[in-house]
């Protein structure tokens, strides 16, 4: 249910702060009186969640005054202004410079009620459109994060919009390294939960007491985990490390919700073969309750060309972080990157993309020697899929004129010189592989 606006009353006559706050109150209407408004800015800031009645003539800071510094800090802050007969045309004036309306005395208590009434329906809308603005851009800031152009890529991304608006818990699984709480915490951030608490607690991180303690109580501070999430959504990571007992308490949390749940509940687990998997973990009734929806994080793998987009931008993250040029990749180097296994996936990526930078500010090394370092087998690993090999030329065709804009911000010319390519084919290519000379300038 949607808190009550507060209406903040500014007079510095108390008789007159009294009988509007009871006249208010009386109306439904949540008051706080203030003597003066140097008194009333200690209190009402950007995105105050009510309206402000203020009496235009006041000692120290008058009512114009103080309209202007509620509107340089707010513009959509309701301000109602009160006024004596004489002082109509500066209420105007008032109203010019943001004031809602003006009241003049002796006024109606029906009239400063029903304005009392328009004006905090129009701060609610326009808190609920602030509020709406900012979950939908914490919600794109981590869709931005899910990195890849691949079809694998681009359903993982519809699933999590799909299942964002959803209400029913959600199992997320996939290898280890695959950014699975990067999908739960973007499952939360585009959804009807985003303004919430997103609680995220790893069950493999604690032993059994102390991990029934932290998600039910009792804690020495602050609230127990399903109590902190409560109305947002509770994240539990490596969901097959819970005991058969916590499984249980957990399993009736749920049920005591009902439905639509008030807390949502995220599990990840990691595949990791037969028998230790979310469904070979959990009881059955506990699977089938948080399974209701499934994401499955693809692996690196799977993902074809994002491995060399992602690398490449890898590189250049660490390369700006460590003062140096990032690696240009050859061929061979880009075709071994494309065929390796990586049972790290993304988290092994990153690694190998900031041991090359450090190779390559020193000189030495080799993608080849950095895959082996990590127990690969890059001249002979293949994907799990297996690929012709003009899906390996094109994506470090794709890969190499995408370096060579963002190093040279669009220059057509200077690609063109460096790649070797007449401007027509440049242009056909870079359509063939989606590439906007507007995105590197």
């Amino acid at each position: 249910m949607a808190q009550p606006m507060i209406v903040a009353i500014v007079d510095d006559e108390p008789d007159m702060r009294e009988s509007i706050s009871q006249w208010l109150g009386l109306s439904g209407f949540r008051t706080e009186a203030f003597a003066s408004a140097e008194e009333a800015l200690k209190v009402i800031g950007p995105d105050w969640p009510g309206i402000v009645i203020t009496d235009i003539r006041m000692p120290g800071m008058d009512g114009m005054a103080f309209l202007k510094r509620l509107m340089g800090q707010d513009s959509g802050l309701p301000v109602i202004m009160i006024t004596g007969h004489g002082d109509v045309p500066m209420a105007v004036e008032a109203m010019r410079l943001g004031a809602m309306d003006f009241m003049e005395k002796p006024f109606n208590p029906d009239r400063m009620t029903e304005l009392a009434k328009k004006a905090t329906q129009a701060r609610r809308i326009t808190l609920d459109n602030r509020a709406l603005r900012r979950d939908l851009s914490e919600g794109q800031q981590v869709m931005s994060k899910l990195l890849g152009s691949s079809p694998a890529m681009e359903r993982l991304r519809e699933d999590i919009l799909d299942l964002g608006q959803a209400d029913g818990h959600v199992l997320i699984d996939g290898e280890t390294g695959t950014g699975k709480t990067l999908v739960a915490h973007a499952l939360h951030a585009v959804g009807p939960r985003a303004s919430r608490r997103f609680v995220p607690i790893s069950c493999a991180a604690f032993a059994d007491e102390a991990l029934s303690a932290r998600l039910f109580g009792p804690v020495e501070e602050g609230l127990p985990a399903v109590e902190e999430a409560r109305g947002g959504t509770l994240c539990l990571e490596d969901i097959e490390a819970l005991s058969d007992s916590l499984q249980a308490r957990l399993l009736a949390f749920i049920a005591d919700q009902g439905s639509p749940a008030e807390t949502r509940i995220i599990a990840i687990s990691n595949a990791r073969g037969e028998g230790r998997r979310a469904e070979d973990s959990l009881r059955p009734d506990l699977f089938y309750r948080l399974s209701a929806l499934k994401i499955t994080v693809p692996a690196l793998r799977q993902r074809g060309e994002d491995i060399l987009s992602l690398f490449t931008r890898t590189t250049e993250q660490f390369a700006e972080e460590y003062g140096c040029e990032p690696p240009q990749l050859t061929a061979q180097e880009a075709a071994q990157l494309l065929q390796a296994p990586w049972p790290g996936n993304v988290r092994q990526l990153i690694n190998v993309a900031e041991r090359a930078v450090l190779q390559n500010r020193r000189g030495t090394g080799s993608i080849t020697s950095l895959l082996m370092a990590d127990g690969e087998e890059p001249t002979t690993a293949t994907t799990t899929e297996g690929k012709p090999l003009k899906e390996y030329v094109e994506s470090f065709e794709k890969m190499l004129i995408d370096n060579t804009m963002r190093r040279h911000k669009g220059s057509i010319s200077a690609v063109m010189d460096e790649l070797c390519l007449p401007r027509r084919t440049l242009n056909e290519k870079m359509a063939k592989y989606g590439l906007s000379r507007s995105d590197y300038l």
